[in-house]
């Protein structure tokens, strides 16, 4: 797994990028009620936002991590948006993405240098 200061994690599944929110993300949210996410086809660059969550303490953006297509969201999340606070770093995750150069997250943090930066 690779981790964004965006508090988002990606994991590499053959030639796709999984993204979602990490637990401390979910945490700070606090109970998730809204999430709205992407249509898969779309097109996206890096720092487009993607997904709109909405918890009981704020809105929220989630930004696209890498250049790419999404091709898959997590539809389920729609309408248990709730699993985002049980499950954020597992079966809550938003999309998959097919990405050009895999070689951009390189520079991402790995576990011990996010934990590091929530420290």
């Amino acid at each position: 797994m690779k981790f964004t200061e965006e508090h988002e994690w990606l994991l590499v599944e053959g030639d796709l990028v999984v993204v979602g929110i990490t637990a401390h993300a979910a945490e700070q949210l606090g109970d998730v009620v809204f999430v709205e996410l992407p249509e898969a086809g779309t097109e996206v660059a890096k720092d487009d936002e993607v997904v709109v969550i909405e918890s009981v303490k704020a809105a929220s953006d989630i930004l696209a991590p890498l250049d790419g297509e999404i091709v898959e969201v997590n539809e389920p999340l729609a309408d248990d948006p709730g699993k985002v606070n049980e499950d954020p770093e597992g079966g809550a995750w938003f999309f998959k993405m097919k990405v050009e150069d895999l070689s951009a997250m390189d520079d991402m943090m790995d576990e011990a240098a996010y934990k590091d930066f929530i420290g």
